[in-house]
């Protein structure tokens, strides 16, 4: 099977940047060091304009916005080195604006600018952690070489190759993830990257190897699924180095894509020639990828447990999408970009829409999402994408999970239900399963309407003949 080749759309299912992977051009040529990168935040259009056009002719990439949501947003998006922030902001206080900033991105560089009324507000402004402050109306030479002084103490490096700001998201889970990957770039260690269908493992090894040390050696690609054990073996093992793929990748990576479904003699035959890793012919970094719990597999005689420990030895679970949710209205953003051609109609989500695809419980990943997004420019007709549209898309396969508040309600109501029936309604008692105090828990059951009566057990009917 011929390596898959390498084109932009392959980075669209991740909501990895196209442009920020680098590789050699087609004559083996290294691209360009990248330059730092600079975002302006004012809601002045013209002063944005002005600082734009000053810091790109002197060699910064640069964008801007107008609030602080914008660029929170942005942030996510290109991790900038720097950001350049006026203290008068619409949506948010300036110094709220850079604390939010800093907690998000400690290391990150900050210059504030203000007007000479404003002067004591800059100073509190760098004992929260600003770099520095300019007033307006801002020199010219100044201005360059306070940005040159923040880029100089920011952690920018025109070499370093960080894969985390390669990906669109902001869920701590999937930033710690990165973090692991992004060490794992700089050693030569077998890689196992697992988590369900669509969550973008392929991307994450082609970035792993991007910023690793053998980013200008071959990266070589082996389906192990669906494919006939013969062709298989052939591909992976070979007879010589035209053909074994570990011989092909000498120097860069080999990606085994779905490695839980090779079948199980190849799986020894490639154990045996990795425990011979140290022979001078065989020089590949390895990385799996598979949806499985191999180790779950190996306690069940399917997977080979030699093979096994020779590949898990830094293993990395990619979290689905449900449990990255706020990446959500980010990664579509990020699509439609990617999804509108050149020319065509800029087409928008509604926010019901978006906050309808934020908590729609639908069987996909970020590979699907990507999908859908494509779907919904190509069918929609107007500029905006309505809420009604996305669910007539979904169809009655999806069902929307309940707001955090609604979940945590009924969750409490029900809470406190069953413990007022496990005390037959006796409110001291049920206050003392629960661990509260009588009176915490009276409260408790006015704000959820609960009447203690309606739980106590029923008094036996009277026998009249008794009486």
């Amino acid at each position: 099977m011929k390596d898959k080749p390498k084109h932009s759309s392959a980075s669209l299912g991740f909501g990895i940047a196209r442009e920020t992977i680098e590789s050699p051009d087609r004559r083996g040529r290294t691209l360009s060091a990248r330059k730092p990168k600079i975002l302006i935040v004012d809601p002045d259009p013209a002063l944005r304009r002005l600082m734009e056009a000053r810091l790109g002719t002197s060699d910064y990439e640069v964008q801007g916005v107008d609030s602080a949501q914008a660029a929170l947003d942005a942030g996510v998006r290109s991790r900038p080195n720097l950001v350049i922030t006026d203290l008068r902001l619409q949506d948010m206080d300036g110094i709220v604006f850079l604390k939010e900033l800093k907690s998000r991105w400690p290391l990150l560089s900050v210059i504030v600018l203000t007007a000479h009324g404003t002067i004591a507000e800059a100073v509190q402004a760098t004992q929260c952690g600003a770099f520095g402050y300019l007033v307006k109306p801002i020199e010219r030479e100044e201005f360059l070489g306070q940005v040159q002084r923040a880029i100089l103490a920011s952690t920018f490096n025109p070499d370093d190759e960080d894969l985390r700001a390669k990906f669109v998201s902001r869920n701590q889970l999937m930033q710690d993830r990165l973090s692991i990957a992004n060490r794992a770039a700089s050693c030569d260690v077998p890689v196992l990257l697992t988590g369900e269908n669509g969550t973008g493992k392929e991307l994450l090894a082609r970035a792993i190897h991007a910023a690793s040390p053998r980013r200008n050696a071959p990266f070589i690609t082996v389906v192990c699924k669906g494919r006939a054990p013969e062709e298989l073996r052939a591909e992976l093992l070979g007879s010589d180095s035209q053909t074994a793929a570990l011989q092909r990748a000498q120097g860069g990576t080999l990606l085994l894509f779905e490695v839980g479904d090779l079948p199980a003699d190849l799986q020894v035959a490639l154990a045996r020639e990795l425990a011979n890793r140290s022979a001078p012919r065989i020089d590949a970094r390895l990385i799996c990828t598979t949806p499985h719990d191999l180790q779950a597999l190996a306690d069940g005689g399917v997977f080979y447990r030699d093979l096994l420990h020779l590949i898990n030895i830094l293993p990395i679970e990619i979290p689905p999408l449900g449990r990255r949710r706020e990446d959500i209205p980010l990664l579509v953003s990020h699509f439609l970009e990617q999804a509108t051609e050149a020319g065509g109609q800029t087409k928008i989500y509604s926010p019901q829409a978006i906050e309808l695809l934020a908590t729609t419980d639908w069987p996909g990943n970020v590979r699907q999402l990507f999908e859908l997004v494509k779907q919904h420019v190509a069918l929609s007709h107007g500029k905006i994408m309505s809420k009604e549209f996305v669910q007539r898309t979904l169809g009655g396969q999806s069902s929307s999970l309940p707001a955090y508040d609604e979940a945590r309600d009924k969750f409490s109501r029900d809470y406190l239900a069953d413990h007022l029936q496990r005390a037959g309604g006796n409110v001291t008692k049920a206050a003392r399963l629960a661990k509260r105090s009588r009176t915490d828990f009276y409260k408790l059951l006015q704000r959820h309407r609960l009447d203690a009566g309606d739980f106590k057990d029923p008094e036996p009917e009277r026998d009249p003949a008794n009486d």
